[in-house]
């Protein structure tokens, strides 16, 4: 209750739900929690940066560039790294709100209920990454950007129907883990695109954005389809 559906109750009776349950009666759980401390600020930027003037020099730039501007968004957004291989071209949405969103139509649910749609917000510079990608590497996949569910980051190969596929999880995870290795030692086995996504959560929460909202940006359907909600304005970029 208090994990699952706290931003609900709060929105409908103005309450925050708490357990009736000390710790000492709480359920044990079947695995110990961990802490799980992002890279800094600073760490990212680095990674960022050298990963972005890699691009240069590198032998093929389109899967390359593809692979740096997912992991930007799941820093900036803190999307899913399924979320943001099943998004379609069609699924940015410019005309929503002042910087755009994204339609995530396979938004992760909860406890097997199937996939949980939710308009994400292009904060944080996540609309100039993806402007970028879209205008100047997209094309070079080779994609009909007519035809109805291509793929806003389409693999290099090609259906059976002449169609382009969607680059695959495991691609974005280990150019990933590659780029870490050359331009974050220090985290070397460690960066991972979830590790991204508790990033994005960790620089909102410490930017000032409430528990509440930050549930809404990364869990959470979100309830008003146009425009931005209240407390997006704070955090453009």
């Amino acid at each position: 209750m208090e994990l699952r559906h706290k931003i609900e109750i709060h929105n409908l009776i103005g309450r925050v739900v708490e357990c009736p349950l000390d710790e000492m009666n709480r359920p044990r759980a079947s695995v110990e929690p961990q802490l799980r401390i992002p890279p800094t600020e600073a760490e990212i930027e680095q990674l960022f940066a050298g990963w972005r003037d890699e691009l240069a020099t590198c032998r093929k730039f389109a899967p390359a560039a593809r692979n740096y501007a997912v992991a930007r968004l799941a820093a900036d957004v803190g999307l899913r790294i399924n979320e943001a291989r099943m998004l379609d071209l069609d699924d940015v949405r410019w005309e929503l709100g002042r910087f755009g969103k994204l339609n995530v139509r396979h938004g992760k649910g909860s406890r097997r209920r199937g996939p949980k749609p939710r308009l994400v917000p292009l904060i944080n510079g996540a609309d100039r990454n993806l402007r970028w990608f879209i205008e100047d590497v997209w094309g070079q996949f080779d994609v009909d950007h007519t035809r109805t569910g291509a793929p806003l980051f389409p693999s290099e190969r090609k259906c059976r129907d002449g169609s382009s596929g969607r680059a695959t999880a495991d691609v974005f995870r280990r150019s990933l883990a590659q780029a870490a290795d050359r331009h974050l030692p220090t985290w070397t086995g460690k960066v991972t695109p979830h590790v991204l996504r508790h990033f994005c959560a960790s620089q909102l929460y410490l930017g000032g954005m409430s528990l509440f909202a930050i549930q809404e940006l990364l869990l959470a359907r979100t309830r008003h389809p146009t425009g931005c909600e209240p407390w997006v304005h704070r955090w453009f970029h």
